[in-house]
């Protein structure tokens, strides 16, 4: 089955936030153990009305996967950047994992960073997607709290071609 990756509009926002709350109850349960505290919070911005801003924002830059199933072409992924280098989101819808879908939004969006002259990309992860970004490159710098409570790892990855090749920490120490 293919997909295409294209730029996200605020018109994707409805199946965008289905797309988002079906990953993170589903695709994310063994991170949030479906502890109500957890969920609730971490799907409470998830609204039609908060994607379409995020898409229509001139500080981001969100690309989405479609495919055709079943005759319907359907968002089967979607990620997000923004300005200053955060990968706000990246998720696939979980029948679509191990298909590509994750690494080509992240080919997408690492290709906009470097665009924006952005030479670092951070982000806050799930521990049950952390080895699929480190996989790609991204550097597993630790433990931090998510600002909806759960504990998350810290990955980043340079993205510009200049830039040195990826340690476990920001600084030019041996540590």
């Amino acid at each position: 089955m293919g997909f295409e990756i294209r730029q996200a509009t605020p018109d994707d926002a409805p199946a965008a936030c289905s797309l988002l709350r079906r990953s993170i109850e589903h695709g994310c349960a063994a991170d949030h153990a479906e502890r109500p505290e957890i969920l609730q919070t971490w799907l409470g911005n998830k609204t039609p009305q908060n994607v379409a801003s995020w898409f229509g924002s001139p500080t981001n830059h969100a690309v989405v996967a479609q495919a055709q199933v079943h005759g319907v072409i359907e968002l089967i992924g979607l990620a997000l950047v923004n300005q200053a280098g955060r990968l706000a989101l990246c998720y696939v819808d979980p029948a679509w994992l191990r298909h590509g879908v994750g690494s080509a939004l992240l080919d997408a969006i690492e290709t906009q960073a470097r665009a924006w002259n952005i030479s670092k990309l951070h982000m806050h992860s799930p521990a049950s997607a952390s080895p699929f970004f480190e996989r790609l490159g991204y550097v597993n710098s630790g433990k931090d709290r998510a600002c909806f409570g759960l504990e998350c790892d810290f990955l980043w990855k340079p993205v510009d071609a200049t830039a040195p090749p990826a340690r476990r920490r920001f600084c030019n120490c041996s540590q």
